[in-house]
């Protein structure tokens, strides 16, 4: 556990706040770069996990199976569907069945459509090249990922039912009370309170790293889904307009609501220049990637790579180059040297005429509405499709 530091608040009082964990910057030099209340927020969310999950899964491990079931049947179902729950389960379903003000029914049923405007190509590129490689050049989840389970084995998993869960998610409709989406992504927030448990017991270093999964790794996955993959697919010629993508960051805030992300991390956030500020924050107190990192990055780049062909028709042998050619830019030279990423300077010229290819087909079919949204409709259902076929055997749950 961490010890606690006197800090003086705003009217000059000391108050006990937890320790700095000490690999992730410091309070001095947060406090310098971003100002006190910037600082105050960090320090917060470096030492604090998933209260209301975490209660949860103490229950599960003091009162077994009964207390796993009730929980599912209320993910599912909703609180009102139980009778006597358990006061942690009854907590967290209040919570998550608590609909903040912005969400209403054009957010769940339209607020993610700019979302199926993209090939599922553009997709799969920018969960792996982009979201995954980032979320994994984070040392603490990079760390709780080796000591929690099969780091580099686990990899085509984790990128497979990754996948699924974002296609579900975005599906319109997908994130009201008991639908798909909405379960799921309360099944990954009780999965994340497991592995915060498991880590916990398995020599994860708090003092140095704060709270395995803790608030800003939570908030700084959630850019690896929204600013990450916007910018990486516009980099490809698939680019948001300013409505667009103002739509989806909404449509996350209600995801991030679902997953247990404080609002104060994400919500407001309307457009990529206030994504990245608030990103800029959380990369300050991350921390440089360790061995582990490059070593997930790898595993997923080539797990990715052997579907390239059937996904966008790219020659088998030229998969693997392809996507470390994206991976520097989405993410730079210096950040892919870190995680001993091999350049491809020869895919560099091949992908840029595709890259304008994809740019002129974006803005010809913006001309066209129908055709746009027929366009949509199309990949919507195949994004259904998919998930129809594959949910029932993701292992969200622990």
């Amino acid at each position: 556990m961490m010890g606690a530091l006197p800090v003086e608040d705003q009217t000059g009082s000391l108050v006990n706040v937890p320790r700095w964990p000490t690999d992730r910057s410091t309070r001095a030099a947060v406090l310098a770069q971003f100002g006190r209340t910037r600082a105050d927020l960090m320090g917060w969310a470096l030492t604090t996990g998933d209260p209301l999950a975490d209660a949860v899964v103490e229950e599960i491990h003091a009162h077994g199976r009964s207390v796993r079931e009730v929980l599912q049947r209320g993910i599912a179902e909703g609180l009102g569907a139980l009778t006597d729950p358990p006061l942690a389960v009854a907590a967290l379903l209040a919570q998550s069945e608590s609909v903040p003000d912005y969400v209403d029914d054009e957010l769940l049923d339209r607020g993610s459509l700019p979302y199926f405007a993209a090939p599922a190509p553009a997709h799969a590129i920018s969960l792996s090249a982009g979201a995954l490689v980032r979320t994994y050049e984070s040392p603490s989840i990079a760390q709780v990922l080796a000591m929690t389970g099969r780091l580099l084995e686990g990899a085509p998993r984790r990128l497979q039912e990754t996948g699924l869960w974002v296609n579900t998610v975005m599906l319109p409709g997908s994130l009201r009370r008991g639908r798909p989406g909405y379960v799921a992504t309360l099944q990954v927030r009780m999965l994340h309170a497991h592995m915060r448990r498991l880590a916990r017991t398995r020599g994860y270093d708090e003092a140095a790293l704060g709270v395995p999964i803790n608030q800003v790794d939570l908030a700084r996955t959630w850019m690896d889904f929204t600013l990450t993959p916007y910018r990486a697919e516009e980099r490809m010629g698939w680019a948001l307009s300013a409505a667009e993508a103002a739509s989806l960051y909404r449509y996350w805030w209600y995801v991030a609501h679902l997953l247990g992300i404080d609002a104060r991390l994400v919500e407001g956030i309307r457009d990529h220049s206030a994504a990245q500020r608030v990103d800029d924050l959380l990369q300050a107190v991350t921390g440089p990637p360790i061995p582990e990192s490059g070593q997930l990055a790898m595993a997923t780049l080539r797990t990715i790579a052997g579907e390239l062909h059937q996904l966008a028709r790219i020659p088998p042998s030229a998969g693997l180059p392809a996507l470390f050619a994206l991976t520097r830019q989405f993410h730079g030279n210096g950040r892919a040297d870190e995680l001993d990423l091999p350049a491809a300077p020869v895919l560099d010229a091949v992908l840029t005429p595709l890259i304008l290819a994809n740019r002129l087909t974006r803005a010809r079919r913006r001309r066209d509405p129908a055709a746009w949204r027929r366009r949509q409709e199309t990949n919507i259902a195949a994004a259904r499709a998919l998930t129809s076929q594959n949910l029932d055997q993701a292992t969200f749950r622990h």
